[in-house]
């Protein structure tokens, strides 16, 4: 199981959205630490995002990160 550690910037972002928002991401991510990489709404990013996730919430897409190493992902 990975954890998901948020950058200051999406801390910020995630602490200011409306809280039916906030329960979707808070979704989201549980989903992106039980498994990162396969679901219908990830997709793995290419060219300047390469290596970098998607992880679509409604008009909002969770971009992260992850470590292997360490089994956190990062979101940006």
């Amino acid at each position: 199981m990975y954890r998901v550690r948020l950058t200051k910037t999406a801390a910020k972002d995630y602490r200011s959205v409306e809280a039916t928002l906030a329960k979707r991401l808070a979704k989201a991510f549980e989903m992106v630490e039980q498994n990162p990489r396969q679901h219908p709404n990830i997709k793995a990013l290419k060219g300047e995002l390469a290596g970098r996730y998607r992880y679509r919430v409604g008009d909002y897409r969770v971009v992260y990160r992850i470590d292997d190493d360490s089994t956190e992902g990062h979101l940006d």
